[in-house]
């Protein structure tokens, strides 16, 4: 039985690799970028090649300093949404991948919509008729590419987001498989059935042809192909990497909730096994349970989390670095009432409002460069409480504890202040690196690494749990004024 477990983050910027012993402690890890592409305004694409190159590389350094005969299997998490199609029998991409942030198929997008399909999308699926998802993205490459609509149908060419595409490369093309985590984020697979739909592909005109397998995220995704490496590694690991942060955060049961504080922030909220539709401004997706089987969720994104404490340091230069947003928070005794609200993109959920810009109000004489850089911090504390507060409406279940992990997380004033506006622990562990723990987690309780969720369970290290220390009528006036400025912006 080999010694590790090694987990792949196909993330959007580079791959991260890492290699976890039995304690799930990291005991190696290397990193590489890969080229962003951005052929027109709001397009972004990448090389699906690079990433596969980039990818063996990276597993290739690990291998030479710990042996392939040593890795027991192997984790697969990515960013979730990016596109590829490409060729069955050349295995050759037929366009570059169109990444999940890109917004080239929003005519797309509006299309649906004016023809009437946007319920039917939205019942079956449990997200918005949004350029975000890889349907429309699909959609856009069979139109777009020529003669791939002919190809397409005549059962030549395959879809997958990342994993898929790795899968498909490491099993040198004898698997063609994906997760339900990941296959829930297409517009294409029915919530409900928790299968692909043949209605939604009828409607985006995706031939099912192209469609992966949806296997359990803890489950045999095929073995490594055999000229790959020094002996065959089995892949039994795969989610989404929101869905696998939360499953590295131990959120296994109804109702744990997990946010990842990064450029933005992402809350994910298992909801167990019925399904609620958001009523909220939030969508309805698939996590997994303690042995990897699909379980419901609701998710809920702020665009603009950590990012302001970035355009405090570079637009308005009020600090040298994001470290130091810390302490000058924590300099003054509050914000005076000032607000910032950081709608640079517009607001995302629950309010949903792409027209909107962001703000700050409260502006006095005495006003200084802490008090923004305070409300900047706080602006995210309190995104993060409206996700909460929506998650509350929509499923009645009360959160006494909020799992914690990204960058963001280091900064103790932004994570005691969360704890105070929500009313609830904040619960942050030793390891921040959750995502890449959470497939390789899923990859274990796959190949019988570790024998029960039990272990993992045990396994988690907390490094400090924040619990709030404000009275109620402070909290509430923060949160009127908080209203107040969300409310003159979002109109």
């Amino acid at each position: 039985m080999g010694k590790y477990i090694l987990t792949i983050d196909a993330g959007t910027t580079g791959n991260t690799i890492l290699l976890l012993n039995n304690r799930a402690e990291i005991v190696d890890k290397t990193y590489s970028e890969f080229t962003q592409i951005y052929p027109k305004p709001g397009w972004v694409e990448h090389n699906a090649e690079e990433i596969w190159d980039t990818t063996l590389s990276l597993i290739n350094t690990i291998i030479t300093r710990h042996s392939s005969k040593n890795i027991h299997s192997i984790g697969i998490t990515n960013q979730r949404e990016t596109t590829v199609v490409w060729d069955k029998n050349s295995g050759k991409p037929i366009h570059n991948a169109i990444v999940w942030q890109c917004r080239r198929s929003s005519g797309i997008c509006e299309e649906l919509k004016e023809s009437g399909h946007e319920k039917t999308i939205v019942t079956k699926t449990g997200l918005v008729v949004d350029s975000y998802f890889s349907g429309t993205k699909i959609k856009w490459l069979l139109e777009n590419i020529p003669n791939a609509k002919n190809r397409a149908e005549k059962g030549d060419l395959l879809f997958g987001t990342i994993d898929t595409w790795l899968i498909w490369k490491l099993t040198n093309g004898k698997v063609h498989a994906t997760d339900h985590t990941n296959a829930s984020r297409t517009l294409l697979y029915n919530i409900k059935t928790k299968t692909w739909d043949d209605e939604l592909c009828k409607i985006l005109s995706v031939p099912k042809t192209m469609l992966p397998q949806i296997k359990n995220s803890a489950d045999d995704f095929g073995l490594t192909s055999p000229n790959l490496f020094e002996c065959e590694i089995p892949i039994n690991g795969v989610a989404g990497d929101q869905q696998s942060a939360l499953y590295g955060q131990g959120g296994f049961s109804k109702g744990d909730t997990k946010c990842t504080y990064g450029t933005g922030c992402f809350l994910l909220s298992n909801i167990g096994e019925e399904l609620v539709a958001s009523k909220h401004g939030l969508l309805t997706t698939i996590a997994c349970d303690a042995f990897g089987k699909p379980v419901y969720a609701i998710e809920g994104s702020v665009f603009i989390g950590g990012a302001v404490i970035q355009w405090i340091r570079d637009e308005l230069q009020l600090i040298a670095s994001a470290s130091e947003s810390e302490e000058i928070a924590i300099s003054i005794s509050d914000n005076d009432g000032v607000y910032l609200v950081p709608a640079f993109v517009g607001l995302g959920a629950p309010y949903w409002n792409q027209d909107a810009q962001g703000s700050i109000s409260g502006l006095t004489r005495g006003v200084g460069k802490a008090h923004i850089v305070r409300a900047g911090l706080e602006s995210i504390a309190y995104q993060v409480y409206d996700l909460i507060q929506a998650i509350q409406k929509d499923t009645n279940i009360t959160n006494s504890e909020l799992r914690v992990d990204g960058g963001a997380t280091a900064n103790n004033f932004l994570m005691q202040f969360q704890s105070d506006i929500l009313n609830s622990a904040i619960n942050r562990p030793t390891n921040i690196e959750t995502t890449a723990l959470g497939a390789g987690m899923l990859a274990g309780i796959g190949s019988g690494f570790w024998d029960s969720p039990n272990e993992l369970a045990e396994i988690r290290q907390v490094d400090t749990i924040f619990n709030p220390n404000m009275d109620a009528e402070k909290r509430q006036h923060l949160l009127n004024g908080w209203e107040r400025a969300i409310n003159t912006i979002n109109h």
